[in-house]
């Protein structure tokens, strides 16, 4: 008996765009664009969810699920990190406040004016955040620190109570192990290890590194984003009359990330339950720019400083956050949200010090290096 295969096949950075299109049987041709090559065929077995590959005539009776990685290129790095590249590109940044042609986001703060943003390299964004085994892999295992995680230390769920400090060491070290320039000076850091604790009185960041870093809060949101302009990034079903902004449930929300309402329910295909707090990455679905967990299940650490004020509503290229203050940008929400905190344009900082069982990361990392 066939099998229905189901394909879902997004925009490609520089081709052709196909869109999601229904079913299909496996003796069907599926057309795909695939890196490096020509439009082909492809079967479901020749398409592995995240990774590259080659054009091939369909084969006969193969089933399954065949999932297209929605960006032209994906990278995987020496500890096994998935990252996908990004496009540069412009979008608008914050959230509508109702007095133009948008209707006001439910949830939304007076700090996230909407303005133009022009990015003008394109980058590796890491498909989910940092885990617990990718840290222990740099840090624990070498010698160069503590597993700093208490909400859960499975390998597969995200590292935690890791701060500003500590999440750029980590970068660091992995830059160093990859041959690339690290693109942090900590400067007088104190005596404990990393994941237990590591404060430095200043940080120098380089503009000339190729190494590993965090995201900017521009690149950050650009990625939640993923071409959207909802306040939740939209998967593959999408619900637009759904607002809720609350404790309630969210259709949106509740298909893409962890937050209050379905902390300790279900996971996504309804066949397992979780205990409350952090989740496995990407047990969820990706947005359309494949990323995982960017509503929710960990707050993450951005580069930038902020005061605290709100944006300005002039357009801006390649922004930096200020140049100095007390509290360093945390974006995404967490697994204990409501659901506003979670929304794309939402803004947090915290000061670069602070460890909590709630704040994690993930990095970027400069196309060309």
């Amino acid at each position: 008996m066939k099998k229905e295969l189901l394909y879902l096949l997004f925009a490609v950075a520089a081709g052709e765009l196909f869109m999601p299109a229904g079913t299909a049987t496996a003796a069907d041709r599926v057309v795909v664009i695939p890196l490096g090559g020509v439009v082909g065929d492809a079967t479901a077995a020749d398409v592995i969810k995240g990774k590259t590959f080659s054009s091939k005539t369909a084969g006969k009776g193969v089933a399954g699920t065949l999932e297209r990685h929605p960006m032209g290129q994906s990278y995987t790095n020496s500890i096994g990190m998935t990252f996908n590249l990004l496009p540069a590109g412009t979008f608008t940044m914050g959230s509508p406040d109702g007095s133009g042609s948008e209707p006001y986001e439910p949830g939304r703060s007076s700090k996230e004016t909407q303005h133009e943003v022009t990015l003008t390299r394109s980058f590796y964004m890491q498909t989910t955040e940092v885990t617990n085994k990718q840290w222990n892999t740099i840090i624990f295992d070498s010698g160069l620190g503590a597993k700093p995680s208490t909400s859960h230390t499975g390998d597969t769920y995200p590292v935690e109570t890791v701060n500003w400090y500590e999440a750029a060491y980590f970068a660091n070290r992995l830059s160093i192990i990859e041959s690339r320039t690290p693109c942090y000076t900590l400067n007088n850091c104190n005596a404990n290890v990393p994941g237990a604790g590591m404060v430095c009185d200043s940080v120098d960041i380089s503009e000339t590194c190729t190494g590993y870093q965090l995201p900017t809060e521009a690149q950050w949101e650009y990625a939640a984003r993923a071409t959207t302009t909802t306040a939740y990034a939209n998967p593959v079903y999408f619900d637009a009359s759904n607002s809720e902004v609350a404790y309630g449930f969210n259709t949106n929300l509740h298909a893409m990330g962890w937050y209050s309402y379905n902390n300790s329910m279900e996971n996504h295909s309804a066949e397992t339950a979780y205990e409350a707090g952090t989740k496995p990455v990407a047990a969820k679905q990706a947005n359309r720019w494949g990323l995982y967990d960017m509503h929710g299940n960990v707050r993450e650490w951005c580069q930038d400083w902020w005061d605290g004020s709100a944006y300005s509503a002039d357009p801006v290229t390649d922004p930096m956050g200020d140049p100095t203050g007390s509290y360093r940008v945390a974006r995404g929400g967490r697994w204990d949200s409501i659901a506003r905190i979670v929304r794309s344009a939402q803004r947090s900082s915290t000061t670069p010090g602070t460890i909590d069982v709630i704040q994690g990361f993930r990095l970027v990392l400069h196309s060309g290096q």
